[in-house]
């Protein structure tokens, strides 16, 4: 049986998403793939390095850049978590190719704020392990209250 490569690299995002979490942080996790190669991993950093957009896809974002030039355009990003506005502009101006994330987010998902500041190119698949992304932050701010 052949994996679905999404399922596949939104595991490795959810590996990130559990690295944040040891340190304190939300646990979103971001991968990037260039022709099948991993070229960012990341994940959310805002309290590690006091910087409100230091998230995962921003973080990602920035590294990939260092491996395949400014623009994305051939790159897909995996996120656990609907990006935020933010990150969709920064996804945007990078012209990500396909972005695939897991769980909505219905308080601060780009998508509550704007049909789509994404790249009018860009192809965008929601709901991959939508459970297992959705419940490990809603997990975390269980443990928080």
């Amino acid at each position: 049986m052949v994996p679905n490569i999404d399922e596949h690299y939104m595991r490795l995002a959810l590996e990130e998403a559990k690295k944040a979490e040891e340190q304190g942080e939300v646990p979103i996790g971001a991968i990037i793939v260039h022709q099948n190669t991993i070229v960012a991993r990341a994940h959310n950093l805002t309290e590690t390095l006091n910087d409100v957009t230091a998230h995962a896809e921003m973080q990602a974002i920035t590294i990939a850049a260092g491996e395949c030039g400014k623009y994305l355009n051939e790159c897909t990003l995996y996120v656990t978590v609907e990006p935020c506005i933010m990150c969709g502009g920064a996804i945007g101006w990078a012209q990500v190719k396909k972005v695939v994330y897991g769980a909505s987010d219905p308080k601060r998902g780009y998508s509550n704020f704007s049909p789509s500041p994404l790249h009018p190119k860009c192809e965008v698949v929601s709901g991959v392990l939508e459970e297992e992304c959705g419940k490990i932050v809603s997990n975390f701010f269980k443990k928080k209250r």
